[in-house]
């Protein structure tokens, strides 16, 4: 009878913790700490990002990890590929078989095919409502907007300088740059210096104008404000040619300084020696605010002794570039309230003062600038008031990689080859105009 008794006993406790769990399965509220408090449904979101250095990508983990400690009901599955054209290669390719990420980091030139494909969602109404836009600088939402409407957000900014080599500026008996970000010298002033410095028969050069001659977006960023400081341009306004912009006579004239740089002054060479600006075998050099880091952390080669930066040189005008990897949302995201919550943790003041502080890049919101002392000193006010004051973005068009490659070849067929600058830009109009009336 005993044994029977136990039997009941336990049939019945399990009978029991099962009809707990089918309450508990069926109900809307369960129970924590002697309270009752809604069921909360997990939600996963995919969310593929560039691939950066060791700093960049400690603070996407850091980021991510603070945003599902203030929201357990959603975990971030996020996934890193290389910024360049792996990265693009593979966003692309999953896109186009409808395996969307729900966020996804796009480098904002690029916005204009991801979004007249359709692929991203509009953010205009959650940034206009909850993204604090007037605290970013105009010219960033600009690079942002496509067809009117915001579909990126930014966490960081970019932009570039004049670095230079102080051993050789004392040595030529040559005067520092101004450190006035809103007095920078003229690229004529620079010549001047250049042709003071260079010395081809020992090697070494006054200016790399623009990082030379490389493959990927880099030639755009570096070039394209060569053509917007002498006045030039690339597309009309409205984006549908580049006749009378490309080959107009600004951006002749801009082409043709280029070009003399290298064939005419013999100031700027196609191969400069390894390590050329750290040896002394470069005067000055145009670099992003990125590298300022990694020049800092070169063996005796230090900031206040051997090199200096100085505002990016000006034709015309003053003109700096800005755009850089910026967050969307996919348009086929099943989340997309969830998704921005995401989204506006990660570029909203918190969060891209802490990417900052990690990072050291140049932030995209004026308060996190203001709030952080080294943005406010030299060198980082320069990069600071460039991207605020004097900045402008590449052309936001679905058919910027073709705009972007022929800037290069432009370049390339002007500085390597010695091309007619009026027949170059011609070509070079008439390959982006091709392009550009196939798709009307």
């Amino acid at each position: 009878m005993k044994k029977i008794a136990l039997i009941l006993v336990m049939v019945a406790l399990v009978i029991a913790a099962g009809y707990v769990l089918f309450e508990n399965g069926f109900s809307d509220k369960t129970v924590e700490n002697g309270e009752e408090a809604e069921n909360v449904e997990q939600i996963e979101l995919t969310f593929w990002r560039n691939l950066g250095n060791a700093s960049f990508n400690a603070a996407y983990e850091q980021l991510v990890a603070d945003f599902e400690a203030l929201h357990p009901n959603i975990k971030i599955n996020m996934q890193a590929q290389y910024w360049g054209l792996e990265y693009e290669l593979r966003l692309r390719t999953e896109l186009a078989a409808e395996n969307h990420p729900d966020i996804m980091t796009i480098d904002s030139p690029n916005l204009g095919l991801y979004a007249n494909a359709g692929s991203l969602l509009s953010l205009d109404r959650y940034m206009k409502e909850e993204g604090d836009i007037a605290d970013i600088s105009k010219p960033t939402i600009a690079g942002l907007t496509f067809e009117e409407e915001i579909y990126l957000a930014p966490i960081v900014e970019s932009s570039i300088a004049l670095y230079y080599n102080k051993h050789l500026f004392r040595k030529a008996g040559i005067p520092f740059p101004s450190q006035d970000p809103n007095n920078p010298l003229t690229w004529e002033e620079v010549l001047e210096i250049a042709l003071k410095i260079s010395n081809p028969d020992q090697e070494v050069y006054g200016i790399d104008p623009a990082q030379g001659f490389t493959d990927g977006e880099g030639p755009a960023y570096f070039k394209m404000p060569i053509l917007w400081q002498f006045g030039g341009s690339i597309l009309s306004p409205d984006g549908t040619t580049a006749e009378g912009y490309l080959n107009s006579e600004e951006s002749l004239k801009a082409l043709q300084f280029y070009q003399d740089l290298y064939l005419e002054h013999n100031v700027a060479t196609m191969q400069l020696p390894p390590a050329a600006f750290e040896t002394g075998k470069l005067a000055m050099t145009i670099l992003g605010s990125w590298d300022l880091r990694q020049l800092e952390n070169i063996q005796d080669f230090s900031l206040e002794e051997d090199f200096g930066v100085a505002p990016l040189p000006r034709g015309e005008y003053q003109v700096a570039p800005s755009g850089g990897w910026a967050v969307g949302i996919s348009s086929q995201t099943k989340y997309p309230d969830e998704a921005w919550e995401l989204v506006k943790f990660l570029t909203s003041y918190e969060g891209s003062k802490k990417f900052v502080e990690i990072t050291g890049e140049i932030p995209a919101r004026y308060s996190v600038a203001e709030a952080l002392p080294q943005f406010n000193e030299y060198p980082k006010n320069i990069f600071i008031q460039q991207g605020q004051n004097h900045s402008k973005n590449r052309p936001v068009t679905p058919y910027y990689s073709v705009i972007s490659d022929t800037v290069k070849v432009l370049f390339e067929d002007v500085g390597i080859k010695g091309r007619d600058v009026k027949e170059a830009a011609d070509e070079a109009v008439e390959k982006i105009n091709n392009v550009l009336e196939e798709n009307e």
